[in-house]
């Protein structure tokens, strides 16, 4: 069952398309993430769910509740919606303790003082915040905050949670951690989640699925394994680390179930690489190559991939990798290998890659 239905929703700004023709579909105790650079519709997307702004096309659904639906007028407020929120901002009220901070959304409902000490406590217990219950909130770090500001999320039992970049503000090692933080948490209470952010490993970490979004559109929704390996356009390949894009032509097609073998031609090369099943002969397609993939001073088997002969130009240490920059003819490779045996600049080296780790896009 979904927990979230978006359909075919839209939103302007006077005349500049914020949001345009989205459909999302959340399951029940799942965690989506809508991913994409500053200006692509993300956010916007996430407070039409919320009810902060209404949607000009399109209709959403909470549960089995329609929550808004423009083409029939339907339109709940936020608070009438069951979902909780965590802003980039955290929110926390400076003048409240902690305790205070958490207990507002019962109170405002009007609940019993006894449940709302029960509730509030419990919520803070989740994020191991309970021994700081009565610190005031200007004497939280920005870590204490964001957790402060999950709690207050979760103490009044939303069927979803709905979390705007809640950790852009920190630090890149407290990032890292409370990532892991959330997501066992997220899978510890089994609450659907819309996620939004611009990391791109921060959504891999995190997610069930990722619905990658550019200028107001979502161009592909899938798990992160599979969008990382198998993306539907040379923007979804682009976005998530530093692949090698290479221009070339189909020249054979064997299929195979939902994929093909495909010989490929580019410039000065040849080889086989794996794409859709739907790849006809003659095709202009870009080979999308991931840096760890590519090996160093292998020759591959001829029908197995692809190997190219190329120079070093530079090398960069990164401690348990190196990234070399490699010069194939006119284009430029970059490779991840391991550290071991370095190859300096100048260089000559055979890179292959077996065509199970190529993917085709079509241009």
């Amino acid at each position: 069952m979904s927990a979230v239905s978006v359909e075919r929703v839209g939103k302007h700004f006077g005349g500049v398309v914020a949001v345009a023709d989205v459909s999302l579909v959340v399951s029940e105790g799942r965690l989506l993430t809508l991913l994409g650079p500053s200006g692509c519709g993300k956010t916007t997307t996430l407070r039409m769910i919320a009810g902060l702004e209404q949607n000009d096309a399109g209709r959403i659904v909470i549960g089995n509740r329609v929550v808004s639906d423009a083409a029939a007028g339907v339109f709940l407020a936020p608070e009438r919606r069951d979902i909780g929120m965590v802003f980039q901002s955290y929110a926390i009220w400076p003048h409240m303790s902690v305790f205070t901070n958490v207990a507002y959304p019962l109170q405002v409902r009007r609940r019993p003082a006894a449940e709302v000490r029960e509730r509030t406590l419990e919520a803070l217990r989740l994020v191991q915040m309970e021994h700081l219950a009565e610190r005031p909130a200007t004497a939280l770090s920005g870590g204490q905050q964001q957790r402060v500001a999950i709690a207050r999320a979760l103490v009044f039992r939303p069927r979803v949670l709905l979390m705007d970049e809640p950790l852009s503000n920190l630090d890149a090692q407290l990032r890292e951690q409370m990532r892991l933080e959330i997501r066992a948490l997220q899978q510890r209470l089994g609450i659907t989640t819309i996620y939004v952010t611009h990391d791109q490993e921060e959504a891999m970490v995190l997610s069930d699925e990722i619905a990658v979004m550019s200028e107001g559109r979502v161009l592909q929704t899938a798990p992160p394994e599979t969008l990382y390996a198998r993306p539907a356009s040379r923007t979804v390949a682009a976005f998530f680390g530093a692949p090698n894009l290479l221009p070339a032509k189909t020249r054979e097609v064997r299929r195979r179930g939902e994929s093909a073998l495909t010989r490929v031609e580019g410039d000065g090369w040849e080889g086989w690489c794996t794409g859709p099943a739907t790849l006809q002969p003659g095709e202009s397609v870009t080979i999308v190559v991931r840096p760890e993939v590519v090996r160093l001073g292998r020759a591959a088997r001829h029908d197995a991939g692809i190997v190219w002969r190329g120079v070093v130009r530079q090398r960069y240490f990164r401690g348990t990798r190196t990234l070399y920059a490699v010069e194939v003819g006119g284009a430029r490779f970059t490779v991840d290998a391991p550290p071991d045996s370095p190859l300096a600049a100048g260089a000559e080296v055979t890179l292959d890659v077996d065509a199970a780790h190529t993917w085709i896009v079509r241009d």
